[in-house]
C-alpha cells in the first residue's frame, strides 16, 4: 500500500510529527487522494487504529504550515521464526498528498518510520511495495535474505524487509500480518492489480 513522495524538493516549514486525534479527518482524506481506491486505505488505517490495543501502531503525520500532507504507519505483526515469534512491524500505508508528491516527503516519513521502529526495538520493518522505490530507503528483497512471504500474490521483488539494530541472525521464517490486513483483503494484489507489477 504505497503511494509514492520521493523527490529532490524540501519544505524549510515541514514537520513529522505522531499523529493527533483531531488529525484523523485529514488523514482519512489524504489517502483517499493518493491513492483512489474507494476508501480501501482509509479504512485500513481506521482499522489498525481500533484493532491494535496491545500494541499501538506508530501513526506519524507530515504536515506543512499546520496541514497533514502525509501520512505512514507501522503496525505488529509477527515473524514466524523456528525458535519463536517475533513482534515485528508492517510499513503500511505511506501516503502523500498528490500536489505534494515528488518533494521528498515520503522519503522522509520512511526514514522517521524506520527510527521510531528502531528506537522501540523492533527487529524488523516489513512491506510489499516498489522495490526501486524502497531500496533506495533501506529496504532490501526478503526473500533474498531468507524470509517467507505471507502470500504468492506479489510482483517480483515486491516484498521487502528493512532489518534494524534488533535484529539477528536467527530470524527468518514467514511474515505473518494481523488479521486486520487479512480482513479488508489488503494483503498482496488480485485480478488485473496482480498482472500490473508495481515499479
Amino acid at each position: 500500500m504505497v503511494s509514492n513522495g520521493a523527490g529532490q524538493r524540501s519544505h524549510d516549514e515541514l514537520v513529522v510529527r505522531r499523529e493527533r486525534s483531531e488529525d484523523q479527518g485529514e488523514v482519512r482524506t489524504l489517502h483517499a487522494k493518493a491513492f483512489g481506491d474507494g476508501g480501501r486505505v482509509p479504512a485500513l488505517v481506521d482499522a489498525l487504529r481500533a484493532a491494535q490495543a496491545a500494541r499501538r501502531p506508530v501513526s506519524l503525520v507530515a504536515t506543512v504550515h499546520d496541514r497533514v500532507v502525509g501520512h505512514v504507519m507501522l503496525s505488529a505483526c509477527r515473524l514466524d521464526a523456528l525458535p519463536r515469534l517475533v513482534d515485528v512491524f508492517s510499513l503500511s500505508p505511506l501516503g502523500v498528498l498528490p500536489e505534494f508528491q515528488s518533494q521528498g516527503i515520503g522519503t522522509r516519513l520512511v526514514a522517521d518510520a524506520l527510527m521510531e521502529a528502531d528506537s522501540e526495538g523492533v527487529p524488523l520493518v516489513f512491506l510489499e511495495g516498489s522495490p526501486h522505490y524502497y531500496g533506495a530507503r533501506g529496504f532490501s528483497e526478503a526473500t533474498e535474505l531468507g524470509f517467507r512471504p505471507p502470500t504468492l500474490r506479489h510482483p517480483p521483488g515486491a516484498f521487502q524487509v528493512a532489518r534494524l539494530s534488533a535484529y539477528e541472525g536467527w530470524m527468518t521464517g514467514t511474515f505473518v500480518y494481523s488479521d486486520t490486513f487479512w480482513a479488508l483483503d489488503c494483503v498482496g494484489l488480485r485480478g488485473e492489480r496482480l498482472e500490473s507489477p508495481r515499479s
